[in-house]
């Protein structure tokens, strides 16, 4: 296989662009360049181009809840110019409590995924858990989503790697940014460049979390693009004792900062009543609030992209 100079640029940790230092000293002049651009569909991610919307219910719960979030979603985005990836998990493996919903079963929720890209024209985004899920997965989605607890099984990386499908690696709240290069090595080894990696906040004390915006130029330098998962960023972990808490008040400052910090893709769950919502109730955006949401980070981005 060819050399990439990337290949080079990511993992020569010899270089003054060291990851061991990262935090040791200013942003070096690399931090700042563009990354590479990676293509899902017709959206484009990175490289400059413009904010790229992922949202969608947590987990695919019924049919009824997926159309129509995916109906206002993609209007929304199409109204503002925002380029959508739609999202939803078709199973939610990791899970509080063992009474936790985890799946309405998981061809018929992907069904459900496809019918979504099929209707809508948008390329669509889903979690998988194992290495036997992914080939059954990347049959009906566009991306596949390593979750956080997941970003260091070498197995997955390489199986997601291997089917060519955009790949979107969240990083560990146990995780240093300037280690999540090496995730990405596993899956570029494979001849997959196609990589997101996504800040979901980082564990700070019992049942919370903290995102520090320093992840997001840190985790750049890989030249990948990254991407701000605002909603898994205010949860309180574990807080109501058999699920998770939630501060969604946090959404709009969060977002706000992460695109102003330089994200190249916003992540967002949302659902038409997060109280009823089957999987992070307490952390969803309402999909009525996603207006003003838009509005906003999409107006901070293209002042950036002007300066």
């Amino acid at each position: 296989m060819q050399e990439n100079p990337l290949d080079r640029r990511l993992f020569d940790c010899s270089s003054k662009f060291s990851y061991v230092n990262a935090r040791q000293r200013s942003i070096p002049e690399e931090m700042k360049t563009s990354t590479v651009k990676v293509r899902v569909g017709d959206v484009t991610v990175g490289g400059g181009a413009p904010l790229v919307l992922i949202a969608g219910p947590c987990v695919v719960e019924n049919r009824s809840v997926v159309m129509r979030t995916a109906e206002t979603v993609v209007r929304l985005a199409a109204r503002k110019g925002i380029p959508l990836i739609f999202k939803s998990s078709y199973k939610k493996a990791n899970r509080s409590s063992a009474g936790s919903f985890v799946t309405m079963g998981e061809e018929k929720a992907l069904r459900i995924l496809a019918e979504v890209r099929q209707e809508f024209g948008v390329p669509v985004l889903t979690d998988v858990h194992t290495v036997e899920e992914v080939h059954l997965a990347a049959e009906y989605v566009d991306v596949l989503q390593i979750p956080a607890f997941l970003c260091r099984q070498t197995e997955l990386l390489e199986a997601v790697g291997k089917t060519g499908k955009a790949v979107n690696i969240k990083k560990g709240q146990f995780m240093a940014p300037e280690d999540m290069h090496l995730a990405a090595e596993k899956v570029v080894r494979t001849g997959n460049r196609r990589i997101l990696l996504t800040e979901r906040g980082a564990t700070f004390g019992y049942h919370n979390l903290v995102v520090d915006m320093r992840s997001l130029p840190i985790m750049r330098a890989s030249g990948f693009p990254v991407v701000l998962d605002v909603t898994h960023s205010v949860q309180l972990p574990g807080r109501e004792k058999t699920r998770s808490g939630g501060q969604p008040e946090f959404i709009f400052p969060i977002a706000r900062a992460g695109v102003a910090a330089g994200c190249d893709a916003l992540f967002v769950e949302t659902h038409p009543n997060p109280a009823r919502a089957l999987s992070d109730a307490a952390s969803q955006l309402k999909l009525a609030l996603l207006n003003d949401l838009l509005d906003q980070v999409t107006a901070i981005d293209r002042l950036l992209k002007t300066l």
